[in-house]
């Protein structure tokens, strides 16, 4: 099993998840959360006064998925959270032992 993590821009979760959905991936865990990386955010001017912001919100999503099922997972992001632009994000693909739901006492992919 996998652990997909991705950090995308907030207005594209509705996309993903509907992509995610027609592919039959039925859960994820979604955190609001802020960043930056080649972006380093961007100046605004509030009041008159000129000021950075260093931290971009993001969405992250994460996805247990079995092995066979990353690369579809991973295109499925990808095509949903394009825009083309600076900022569109990252995924983060990382091992995952073991999953146990907890109600069932299921272990693995039947827990997922």
């Amino acid at each position: 099993m996998k652990l997909v993590t991705a950090i995308i821009k907030p207005f594209k979760l509705e996309a993903v998840k509907e992509a995610l959905s027609a592919i039959e991936i039925e859960g994820m865990t979604v955190t609001e959360v802020k960043g930056f990386g080649r972006q380093k955010g961007h100046t605004e001017i509030y009041r008159g006064s000129e000021y950075t912001v260093d931290f971009l919100p993001k969405v992250k999503l994460e996805i247990a998925v079995a092995k066979d099922l990353v690369e579809k997972v991973v295109t499925t992001i990808t095509k949903a959270a394009k825009t083309g632009k600076i900022g569109d994000g990252k995924i983060f693909i990382t091992p995952l032992e073991d999953v146990i739901r907890i109600r069932t006492d299921e272990h693995g992919d039947a827990a997922v």
